[in-house]
C-alpha cells in the first residue's frame, strides 16, 4: 500500500503553505487530514471551500452534526468519526444526539431521524431518491434547499472520508479519546 505524504508548513507543496496556514489559525494544530490533503493544493482548497460552505447553511449545529456524522459513519471513516465526535462537543451538540450517531439508534427528534434518514437516502440512491423519500422529508418541515444543502455536506464528507479512507491517516491525538468502530449486530 502506497503510503501517502503528509505535510506540515515546511514541506508542502508552496500552494498548500497559506491553506495549512489557515487551518492551524482555525484549529490551533494541523489536522492529519489537512496535512494528507496538502499534497494538493487544489483538492485542501476544495475541501476547506465546501467546508466553509457548509457551516454557512441555514442547518443549526444539531443538522450540521447529523449531515456529517451520519455520511462519516456510513462510509466507516475511521478518522471523520472521531473528529466529528470532537467538533460536535465544541459546537455544543449534545451528547444524546453524538451517541446517537455514532452507535445508529434512533435521534431524540423526528425532525433529525428524518434528516439522518433523507441523507442515508441519498447516498444508498447516489442523488436519486424517490418522490416519496423527497416528500417525507418536506413533510419533516425541510426545504429544497436542505436537500442541496445535504449534497454540499455530502460532497465535503466524500471528500476527507475517502481520503482518510486510502491514505489511512492516524487519528489526531487530540481526537483519540473518541475513537469509533462500527457497532456489529448480532445475529437474531
Amino acid at each position: 500500500m502506497a503510503n501517502f505524504p503528509s505535510h506540515d508548513l515546511e514541506s508542502a507543496p508552496e500552494g498548500s503553505k497559506p491553506l495549512l496556514e489557515k487551518s492551524q489559525a482555525a484549529f490551533g494544530r494541523l489536522p492529519g487530514l489537512h496535512k494528507v490533503m496538502a499534497e494538493s493544493p487544489q483538492h485542501l482548497e476544495g475541501y476547506q471551500v465546501l467546508h466553509g460552505l457548509f457551516l454557512q447553511t441555514d442547518f443549526d449545529n444539531d443538522e450540521k452534526t447529523v449531515v456529517w456524522q451520519t455520511i462519516n459513519v456510513e462510509n466507516e471513516c475511521h478518522y471523520c468519526v472521531p473528529a466529528h465526535t470532537g467538533i460536535a462537543k465544541m459546537m455544543k451538540v449534545s451528547d444524546e444526539i453524538t451517541e446517537a450517531l455514532r452507535n445508529e439508534t434512533p435521534l431524540p427528534s423526528e425532525k433529525l431521524e428524518a434528516l439522518r434518514t433523507f441523507t442515508l437516502q441519498v447516498m444508498e440512491t447516489r442523488g436519486n431518491p424517490t418522490e416519496e423519500q423527497l416528500q417525507a422529508f418536506f413533510d419533516a418541515g425541510y426545504s429544497h434547499r436542505a436537500v442541496l444543502d445535504v449534497v454540499l455536506g455530502l460532497a465535503q464528507k466524500t471528500m476527507s472520508n475517502y481520503v482518510n479512507h486510502m491514505a489511512k491517516t492516524p487519528v489526531d491525538q487530540v481526537m483519540r479519546g473518541f475513537l469509533w468502530e462500527r457497532k456489529v449486530s448480532e445475529p437474531a
